[in-house]
C-alpha cells in the first residue's frame, strides 16, 4: 500500500529568517523615499521589540487595519524595484542555518515543504523560491492601476493559517496527521494543532508555555548563514511587496506607539 502524501509547513518570521521579513526592509524603503527618517527610527525600534518579545494579537491586529490605509496609493513599480534590488542583501544574510537544514530534511524524506506566513505574499513567494518550497500562503494585498488600493484580499493569520493547510491537504491529499509544522509564536496555536508533528521554534512566552505543557519539541535557531551562492534566488517579480510596505510603516509605528503608551502608564 502506498503511503500518504506528508508536509512540513513552516512560519517564516523568527522561525525560518531571524527578524520580520517587513520591518527588515525599512532601511531600504526610507533611501528610496518611501518612508521618513522618523517612520526608520520607529520601524528599527519595533524590529528590537519584535525580536525581544514579538507582537501579540491585539498588535497584530492594529497593524492589519492601518495597513490598509498606509499603503493605499502607493506605486507597485517604485517599491518592487526596490525590493528586488535589495532582496539578496536583506535576507541573505538572515537565515537561520538550522532552518535550511530541516527544509532540505524534509525535502530529503520526500516532504512538500509550504511556508505559511502573515507577510505579504509578494515578499514571501520569493523567499520561499530561494528555500525551494513547494507552496506559499501568504497575506495578499488588491493592486489596481499598479497601485495598492489599500484593500486585503486574504489575511494569513491564527486561525487562518490552520484552515489554508487543512484546505491544502484536501486539494493535495496531505496526511496531516503524519505531517510537521513549526513556528515561533503563540498566534500559530491552531496552526501546530492541524498536524500530528507541532515544533516551537524559538518561542515566544506563551507558546513555550503551551509547548510544554502539551510535549511538543521546541528548537533554538541561532545561527544565520549566508545562502548566496548555495541557493538559487528567484528573478524579481511583478508585483514585490505590497505587505512589506505596509507591514513597515505599521509595525514600526504601532509597535512604538503601544512601547510608548507602556512606558508613560508606568
Amino acid at each position: 500500500m502506498a503511503s500518504s502524501r506528508q508536509a512540513a509547513f513552516f512560519d517564516l518570521d523568527k522561525t525560518i529568517i531571524a527578524k520580520s521579513s517587513t520591518l527588515a526592509f525599512s532601511k531600504p524603503f526610507q533611501a528610496g523615499g518611501l518612508i521618513s527618517r522618523k517612520a526608520l527610527l520607529r520601524s528599527v525600534y519595533a524590529q528590537f521589540l519584535y525580536v525581544v518579545g514579538g507582537a501579540d494579537h491585539d498588535q497584530m491586529e492594529k497593524m492589519r487595519r492601518f495597513m490598509s490605509d498606509l499603503v493605499t496609493g502607493w506605486d507597485v513599480d517604485t517599491v518592487r524595484e526596490i525590493v528586488a534590488d535589495t532582496l539578496h542583501n536583506i535576507v541573505d544574510p538572515i537565515v537561520y542555518d538550522e532552518a535550511v537544514n530541516l527544509i532540505e530534511e524534509h525535502k530529503a524524506a520526500g516532504r512538500d515543504v509550504v511556508i505559511v506566513s502573515t507577510s505579504g505574499r509578494e515578499v514571501v513567494e520569493p523567499i520561499g523560491e530561494m528555500l525551494g518550497a513547494d507552496h506559499v500562503v501568504a497575506t495578499q494585498m488588491s493592486v489596481a492601476d499598479g497601485r495598492y488600493t489599500g484593500e486585503i484580499i486574504y489575511y494569513a493569520y491564527a486561525a487562518e493559517k490552520a484552515n489554508a493547510i487543512r484546505a491544502l491537504a484536501e486539494e493535495r491529499g496531505y496526511d496531516l496527521d503524519e505531517s510537521y509544522a513549526y513556528s515561533d509564536s503563540a498566534t500559530d496555536v491552531p496552526m501546530l494543532e492541524a498536524v500530528g508533528h507541532p515544533h516551537a521554534v524559538n518561542p515566544d512566552k506563551e507558546l513555550r508555555r503551551v509547548a510544554t505543557a502539551r510535549d511538543w519539541p521546541i528548537l533554538v535557531f541561532t545561527k544565520p548563514v549566508a545562502l548566496r551562492g548555495s541557493l538559487p534566488l528567484p528573478p524579481a517579480r511583478t508585483t514585490l511587496a505590497a505587505l512589506a510596505v505596509g507591514g513597515v510603516v505599521v509595525a514600526g509605528g504601532v509597535m512604538w506607539a503601544n512601547a510608548k503608551k507602556r512606558r508613560i502608564g508606568a
